[in-house]
């Protein structure tokens, strides 16, 4: 199993918008790909304007395959060019692809 770490932050006053383009659209395409989700988290102390989640795979061909396909959906495509009308969300992505140790309770 390998996890998907992957770090938004958003444009000033953004992040009310990421964050509902991922609980009513995101979230369902990552299930019609079949990619799970481990969990999503936003700072109590810290940036105000990030978004944090996990992704898990079998491997990363298996990421790759559901990436993929996800990223080519033509829904996500107009999900996300509507979501980005009033101008763009995101200031900066980052992701890190991570392996577990052989000690982590994560294996």
């Amino acid at each position: 199993m390998i996890y998907e770490l992957r770090i938004y932050d958003t444009l000033p006053g953004r992040l009310p918008a990421l964050n509902e383009r991922f609980a009513n659209h995101t979230v369902g395409f990552f299930k019609k790909h079949n990619i799970n989700v481990v969990g999503f988290w936003t700072e109590d102390i810290g940036t105000s304007n990030r978004l944090v989640y996990m992704l898990g795979y079998d491997s990363l061909a298996d990421r790759e395959a559901k990436w993929s396909a996800f990223q080519a959906d033509p829904g996500w495509h107009k999900v996300r060019a509507e979501s980005e009308v009033d101008g763009p969300i995101n200031a900066l992505v980052r992701n890190m692809i991570l392996r577990p140790t052989d000690y982590s309770p994560m294996q």
